[in-house]
């Protein structure tokens, strides 16, 4: 690759702005292959060249993982000429960085959403061979019964696919329910379909949990926070939901 600005590349991580990058820099923050920097105009090769940046690698693409609690109305995608998608609530910078969401959730539901720039991480979540439990609280109309819980353990058959064996914990049963569902598949507006098919349509879905990773109750809807590789990870931990949805 090229040599470019010791700046440019530092910024290029998504931690830091340009200015923030240059200050950093001056600061003697940043290193190239052990040598302090002193100025955002000096060149490096960022795929051949040790460059830190107060410890942190700098140079080539880091990975990086976030979470966020998306709120109603906006697209897990990474752009859409039609609406605000979850990328649009990130800072300039982190836009830069090849985010892109690890699995959907679709406009009109809320909760966990991982957005990654690591794309071989992204595959394992969203493999049907991986069967990676995601959690979700539903709210439905009509009264959900002993029958609708085993149809979903059983595994409902839709139009298109039959759905793995899920699980569901009723939560309060009326006119409108509230229950706990998992799924160990990501099929577009499953959790929707496998309700609806059983008469109880979805009125409202929150993802509560993939895995072993669980939304954050501190984040408001539309916030974020970076999840540091060892939470990352404890997306593959089971989430079993005979176990309370832990790991």
């Amino acid at each position: 690759m090229a040599l470019q600005r010791l700046d440019k590349i530092v910024a290029s991580t998504g931690r830091y702005t340009r200015s923030e990058a240059a200050a950093l820099i001056r600061k003697g923050g940043v290193t190239v292959n052990g040598t302090p920097a002193r100025s955002g105009a000096e060149k490096a090769d960022p795929e051949t060249d040790e460059i830190l940046a107060e410890g942190r690698r700098a140079g080539g693409p880091e990975r990086r993982w976030f979470m966020m609690n998306k709120p109603l109305g906006v697209l897990s995608a990474t752009e859409d000429a039609g609406g605000k998608t979850a990328l649009d609530l990130m800072p300039p910078e982190l836009r830069k960085i090849g985010l892109h969401p690890a699995g959907r959730l679709d406009k009109d539901s809320e909760g966990l959403l991982i957005l990654t720039n690591d794309g071989d991480w992204t595959h394992r979540v969203i493999s049907p061979r991986r069967h990676v439990w995601k959690e979700y609280l539903v709210e439905a109309e009509g009264t959900l019964t002993g029958e609708d819980r085993a149809a979903v353990e059983a595994g409902i058959a839709l139009k298109d696919f039959t759905c793995l064996p899920g699980r569901m914990e009723i939560l309060e049963a009326g006119e409108t329910s509230r229950a706990l569902v998992w799924v160990r598949e990501g099929k577009y507006r499953q959790v929707r379909r496998m309700l609806g098919s059983l008469g109880k349509p979805v009125t409202s879905l929150k993802r509560l949990a993939v895995g072993g990773l669980r939304l954050d109750p501190d984040l408001a809807p539309g916030a974020f926070r970076e999840l540091s590789e060892e939470e990352a990870m404890t997306v593959f931990t089971a989430g079993d939901p005979e176990n309370g949805g832990k790991s």
